[in-house]
């Protein structure tokens, strides 16, 4: 079957309202071969701040509005990998809000300068150090919400809010777009926002329906200690990687890892080669994340044709490309961090 879509292009009375209701797109060069498995793509991207983070910037801004957290004239503090920061900060040029934002600083130049671009103050911090570490993004963003007078520190890692928009967003809106027929739905993990908001939302969804829930897939960076979370509960030993929005040292507050069924890891460059192949092979220009996601879908869908099943795989790519055009997208970069572009042709 083919998901259906209906009506006229929309017409918004402003940005924010153009947040949501992303396209889902099926595969077709990548998937080649497979007999009776699809697999199908929510291109993020298409949110007005080019991610899937802009579902809940609003979302955490409109609760904290609720709460009294925020106020006319506040200030936005936030941790980020740049993303959600720049969900915010679009939502904050709309309501009048001033932003501040700590980042790690393997993220890219790109990322800095459309926050900046934005509006945004933006404090660049040390990748490689503890999360309790006084230098890390988290704890300066901590230490500048406690000293800045009306400043509000969302903390997207343990915010209830998070999860929620793609509870009401997300998950609705893939099980609309499938007509509640696909048979796994495949995430990375970060905050866990996108996998828990999504996967609740899809086995709530099934279960009304009276129908077979789909399988929740997580992928994860290697280096990342949430897989070995997931299925030994032990916390393992992290390590730097290269690959930006997703992947943990910590075990985020805002996961439910009840909800998942299954976590895969993938490496740096199976994240870059992906990627890279979505856009020359499929036309859709998106980030590393992406690639990565991609790949464990196509793997599942292999499997499940050789086993002679018919699974419909929905993965999410959570954001375009254009932040990692002097990264992954640029030979030169690739070749200096240990990779040949030309292997992956």
């Amino acid at each position: 079957m083919a998901p259906t879509t209906s009506g006229p292009p929309r017409a918004y009375n402003d940005v924010l309202e153009a947040i949501g209701n992303t396209p889902l797109i099926r595969l077709n060069r990548l998937t080649e071969g497979l007999q009776k498995s699809s697999v199908w793509v929510k291109l993020e991207r298409c949110n007005p701040g080019g991610s899937i983070k802009d579902r809940i910037g609003l979302q955490m801004v409109l609760d904290a509005e609720a709460k009294g957290l925020l106020k006319p004239g506040g200030v936005i503090v936030e941790a980020t990998s740049g993303n959600t920061g720049i969900g915010l900060a679009i939502v904050a040029a709309q309501r009048g809000y001033r932003c501040i934002f700590t980042i790690p600083d393997k993220m890219s130049d790109e990322k800095i300068t459309l926050l900046k671009a934005i509006g945004a103050e933006v404090h660049v911090c040390p990748t490689a150090v503890e999360k309790e570490d006084p230098r890390s993004y988290y704890e300066v963003a901590a230490r500048l919400a406690s000293e800045i007078p009306g400043a509000w520190y969302p903390d997207q890692y343990s915010h209830l809010a998070n999860p929620l928009a793609h509870l009401l967003s997300t998950g609705p809106e893939i099980w609309q777009q499938t007509e509640g027929c696909l048979t796994h739905f495949v995430a990375t993990m970060g905050t866990g926002g996108t996998i828990t908001g999504t996967a609740r939302a899809l086995k709530e969804l099934a279960e009304a329906d009276g129908s077979e829930p789909p399988r929740i897939v997580g992928v994860d960076a290697v280096g990342s200690i949430l897989k070995q979370w997931f299925e030994e509960g032990t916390m393992g030993e992290p390590h730097t990687y290269k690959v930006e929005g997703f992947g943990e040292d910590f075990i985020p507050p805002a996961t439910d890892f009840s909800l998942i069924d299954e976590v895969h890891q993938v490496d740096d460059g199976t994240c870059f080669r992906w990627a890279r192949a979505l856009a020359r092979r499929e036309g859709m220009f998106c980030g590393g994340s992406c690639g990565g996601a991609v790949k464990v879908a196509l793997d599942l869908a292999e499997r499940a044709d050789a086993a002679g099943e018919a699974a419909m795989i929905v993965v999410i790519l959570p954001d375009a490309g254009n932040p990692y055009l002097s990264k992954f997208y640029n030979d030169e970069w690739l070749v200096e961090n240990g990779w040949d572009p030309q292997d992956w042709e």
